[in-house]
Parts: C-alpha cells; sequence; structure tokens
C-alpha cells in the first residue's frame, strides 16, 4: 500500500553533510578510513621511516575521500508517504520556495519515520522532516518557519560550500601532517627529544583544527538560514514568531547544559546568542499575524492522522477522548479502530466522517484503505475512485486504487488499473510499488513481456539491478526488436550505475 499513512525505505544519496534543525545531529561525519599494510620482511623500517610511511598514508586516504558521502541500501531512511499530509506540506512550502527563487526546482518534502522533532537538507532537491515534528508542532506557522530555515540552506548553497569547505579542510591537515612528520623525523635524526615531542604535537593538531574549522563555518551557515528564513517569511506575509518559538523551545531545553558547552565545539550558535538575534530579527510587522483557520484546521486534522497511525489506542484515546467530539479527534479514533478494531466500527465512524464532510477525498481514501487491507477489494474500489476524482493530487491513491482492481484478480478490471497505473507513475516515477502492481495487471492479461519489464522496472526501483537487469534480458526476448517495450528493457540492462540518467525516466 501506497497511500493512507505507509513507512518505505528509502535510500538516497548524500550530496554533503546534512544541515539539521536538531541541535545534536547524529552519525554525521565523514567516514574515517583505517590503512593497513603488510610488514615488510625486506627490511626493518626505523622510527621515522614509519611516520613518513604512516604520513603518506593518511594523505592518500584523506585524498582519497569522496566529495560526496554515500548511503547503501543498510542505511536506507524509512519515510511515510501520504497524500493528504505531502498536499499540505506542498501548501506550506510553495509560498517560501517561490520568493527564495526556488519555485520551480522540483524540490520535495520527505517525511522521516521518528518521533524525534528536527528537519534537515542534504540537498538541493529535498527538505526532510520528522514525523515528530509534524505532530508536535502546534500551528502551521511553527512549521513553515522550520522549512523557511532550511530552505535558507538551499538558498545560501550551504551543501556544495560545506562540500569545498571539507575538502580546504582536509588539504590544511594533510600539510600540517607533513609538516609533523618532517620535525618528527628531524628530531630522530638529531635526538632531540624535544623537537620530535613538537613534532608529534603538529602531527596530531589537524583534526581539531579541521573540526573546529567546519564547526566555525557551520555556526555561520545555521545564522544565515536562520535570517534568511525571517526574510521568506516576511517576503509572504508571514509571521515569525513560529520559527521564534520553535527555536526558543530548543534553546530552553539546552540552556542549563550550555554554561557547560564549549561554544567553538558546536555546529550550532549557542542558545542564548541565537535567540537574541533572532528576537531582534523576527519582530516584524507580521509578528502577530495567525494562521488562516482552515490551514489550522488541516494542521490539526493531520497531527489527528500521524497519532492516530502511530500510537497505540490507549495513547489516541488519551490524546482524543471520547468526550472530544472535534473532526480531528474523531479522525484519529477512526483511524485507530481502523487499525486495532473491528471492521465495521471503523467503518462506521469513517462513514461518520463523510457525512460531515461529504467532499474530503481523504476520509473515501481512509475508507477504501480498510477495505482493502481487510481483504474486500472489490468493496474498496468505490470509496477509491471518489478519493482519485476529489483529491488535488491523487498519484499515491491511483496507486492503492489500482492494488484494489489488480486484487480482484478479474482481467477487466486489470484493464482499467493499467492505465491508472501509468498516470501515477508519471507523478511518481520510482514507485517500486506502483510497477509491482502494473506487473500483476499485465499478468492478469497474460501479457508476459510488459509484465517483466514492469517487474525488472520494480525491482530497479528498489535497487536491485541484478534482478532487474535479468527481468529485463527476459522482457527483451519477448518484445519485438525496436518496440518502445524493448528500448526500455535495453535501458534497464544497459543502465551504468555511474551514469546519473534515469531508465525508468525515459520514455514515461
Amino acid at each position: 500500500m501506497v497511500s493512507g499513512v505507509h513507512t518505505h525505505d528509502l535510500v538516497l544519496t548524500a550530496t554533503g553533510p546534512i544541515h539539521s534543525l536538531d541541535a545534536e545531529p547524529k552519525d554525521r561525519t565523514l567516514p574515517q578510513m583505517i590503512v593497513r599494510r603488510t610488514p615488510s620482511k625486506a627490511r626493518q623500517t626505523r622510527p621515522a621511516s614509519r611516520a613518513v610511511a604512516l604520513a603518506t598514508a593518511l594523505a592518500v586516504a584523506a585524498l582519497s575521500l569522496p566529495a560526496r558521502a554515500q548511503t547503501g541500501p543498510a542505511h536506507g531512511l524509512p519515510i511515510i508517504r501520504d497524500a493528504e499530509i505531502e498536499q499540505l506540506l506542498r501548501d506550506y512550502t510553495r509560498p517560501i520556495l517561490r520568493v527564495a527563487g526556488l519555485g520551480d526546482q522540483n524540490i520535495h518534502v520527505v517525511i522521516i519515520n521518528d518521533r524525534a522533532f528536527n528537519a534537515f537538507v542534504m540537498d538541493a532537491h529535498h527538505i526532510f522532516v520528522n514525523a515528530g515534528a509534524l505532530m508536535e508542532a502546534k500551528t502551521p506557522n511553527q512549521l513553515i518557519g522550520v522549512f523557511a530555515h532550511e530552505t535558507g540552506h538551499i538558498v545560501g548553497g550551504h551543501l556544495s560550500k560545506m562540500r569545498q569547505e571539507l575538502a580546504n579542510a582536509q588539504t590544511a591537515a594533510i600539510v600540517a601532517m607533513l609538516l609533523g612528520v618532517g620535525a618528527v623525523a628531524a628530531g630522530a635524526r638529531s635526538g632531540n627529544i624535544d623537537m620530535g615531542n613538537a613534532g608529534m604535537a603538529i602531527f596530531t593538531a589537524p583534526q581539531a583544527y579541521a573540526m573546529n574549522s567546519l564547526l566555525s563555518y557551520q555556526r555561520a551557515q545555521e545564522d544565515y538560514a536562520d535570517r534568511a528564513g525571517v526574510k521568506f517569511l516576511t517576503m509572504t506575509g508571514q509571521s515569525a514568531k513560529g520559527m521564534y518559538d520553535t527555536f526558543k523551545h530548543f534553546a530552553d531545553e539546552t540552556m542549563f547544559e550550555s554554561r557547560y558547552i564549549d561554544p567553538y565545539a558546536q555546529n550550532h550558535p549557542m542558545p542564548e546568542e541565537r535567540m537574541a538575534a533572532l528576537e531582534h530579527l523576527a519582530h516584524t510587522q507580521y509578528w502577530d499575524k495567525k494562521d488562516p483557520p482552515e490551514l489550522q484546521f488541516r494542521h490539526d486534522m493531520m497531527r489527528a492522522k500521524l497519532y492516530g497511525f502511530m500510537d497505540r489506542p490507549n495513547e489516541v484515546l488519551r490524546r482524543y477522548p471520547l468526550s472530544d467530539s472535534s473532526l480531528p479527534a474523531r479522525y484519529a479514533r477512526a483511524i485507530s479502530s481502523y487499525r486495532y478494531g473491528d471492521l465495521r466500527d471503523a467503518i462506521a465512524h469513517i462513514d461518520d466522517l463523510i457525512h460531515a464532510m461529504p467532499n474530503n477525498p481523504y476520509f473515501y481514501e481512509l475508507k477504501g484503505q480498510a477495505l482493502l487491507e481487510a481483504g474486500h477489494a472489490a468493496e474498496a474500489i468505490q470509496p477509491l475512485q471518489r478519493a482519485v476524482q476529489l483529491a488535488p493530487d491523487p498519484a499515491l491513491i491511483q496507486m492503492t486504487l489500482g492494488q484494489a482492481l489488480v486484487a480482484t484478480n478479474n482481467p477487466k478490471m486489470a484493464d482499467q488499473a493499467i492505465p491508472l497505473l501509468h498516470a501515477a507513475l508519471i507523478k511518481e516515477p520510482d514507485s517500486p510499488e506502483a510497477y509491482t502492481q502494473l506487473a500483476m495487471a499485465y499478468g492478469r492479461k497474460n501479457d508476459l513481456a510488459d509484465a517483466d519489464l514492469a517487474s525488472a522496472q520494480a525491482a530497479f526501483a528498489r535497487g536491485d539491478n541484478k534482478t532487474a537487469r535479468e527481468l529485463a534480458e527476459r522482457a527483451k526476448q519477448r518484445f519485438p526488436i525496436g518496440s518502445p517495450g524493448w528500448v526500455k528493457a535495453d535501458d534497464i540492462v544497459a543502465f551504468n550505475k555511474n551514469v546519473k540518467t534515469n531508465p525508468l525516466q525515459i520514455g514515461q
């Protein structure tokens, strides 16, 4: 399933260091490299020669560090896909990206399945936000302020600049190491212990120097992102109070500890300094402007949906007791009932929601999802069709509808599913789920060539290139040479992982 709240593993290439909202980012250093050499039996290495050999090895290792730190399949990010939430986040970010000059850059917000309050950027095309941030932010303005800050990192070109700063730090570290080696060697030749000790101090200094230099540079970037974020909010006529409140929350949490923290060993400005700067910047003419009631309602519905899907029933009832008759509370309880309760009870709750808001596409989507997952594929089709008709961007819901049509095991339904899934893949060209359903739909029609091609595309989208090539080779044998299907299969077979062109996006 791909609509509703569902988690997936997203494997991305990190094009540089992560710029994070969190004050204490985890595991975001460049990979350490250890160079091991087999000792030579031909000759003994003197201490000074060993030092020179070690420095040379370290220099080679540092120079070989990739400009891009890559994440493999084992380091995939667990993400949440949901049509309703993604539409809301697009509405949050669209005005900010437009005034920042990024409206045409195809920047997406990716939701990470993590309860911590955090947001970050790893490249110029994605803003990552934890589900915890969406659930804890009580107003749209608080989240919009977070997105404005992260947009500041993208506009400032901080990712590419940080890569250059890393390269500069590596070069400086190598030079310092070589100078230290020279001093160690000279001390060894002359028997001067003090000179040797001084050389070792120079030898070990580069790591601290490089780290302090990088942290100082990153603190400056955070300050720039704060200022840019306030600017973007002002340009769009929105209050910077939400952004201020968010950072003040972080500052209050770390204020006590900050008395014992070395300010030069942090990648963010110290809490007092940051809040003083933001307080001066954020009090614009829009400071007291509130979010529109309709936007606040959608925000409350998003939070209710996430709590309904992610919390146990007792937690949902504690947060949304039966005495709360608001739509967000009823939404959370209906979702919890569908996940943990009786299907008939859940459908009754969802039908009550539909009666209250008959043009809300996501209530119909929830009903279709509940029926489909309970094994009632045929009954799920009608509400999902209605959801597709009403949703402003129905690609994820189209996939669920396609799955329901395929699950009926009816070849006529498969005929309906195929164009629907192709339409969804125009917006979601890298979705393995959509390709898998497409392969099954073609299989229902006994169209083995297209079934093999769609299966190859699904494997490729999952990152299983070996299986993708094998299936694509088989598909090529079934298609007429030079036909569109044959060309797509050949693109997968011939794909070179060092080439950026994605064969899934060729000929869509």
